[in-house]
């Protein structure tokens, strides 16, 4: 816990700084949630294809999901949200006229949930 994980269109492969987004979403989750830094795990799924609307071009999407074990209150979650999309904008640095679309959601994770590090 937390479980982060970032989708994002490969238009922006080379204009998202992921490592270093990463870093600071860690320790923002630390922060907001009061997780433990060790327990911090992103990972990033890149995308072919995005499209909004009826527009195949000039388009990108970020999407981040973070699970937390339940108990963060809504205000925290919200929080989180937001500094998530802050983050975002520091990070994702589209050239030339690409319109991004981001996106973050925080959620409990479901009761079931279990892990297991070798």
């Amino acid at each position: 816990m937390p479980q982060i994980t970032v989708d994002y269109s490969d238009r922006l492969a080379d204009d998202f700084d992921r490592p270093g987004f990463a870093r600071a979403l860690h320790t923002a989750v630390v922060d907001v949630a009061a997780a433990k830094p060790p327990a911090c795990k992103t990972q990033f799924r890149r995308t072919e294809d995005a499209v909004v609307g009826p527009d195949t071009e000039g388009h990108a999407v970020v999407h981040v999901h973070i699970g937390l074990l339940a108990g963060r209150s809504e205000e925290t979650r919200s929080r989180l949200t937001d500094v998530v999309l802050d983050l975002l904008r520091q990070y994702v640095k589209p050239t030339g006229s690409l319109a991004v679309h981001a996106s973050a959601e925080v959620r409990d994770l479901d009761p079931s949930y279990r892990k297991y590090d070798a």
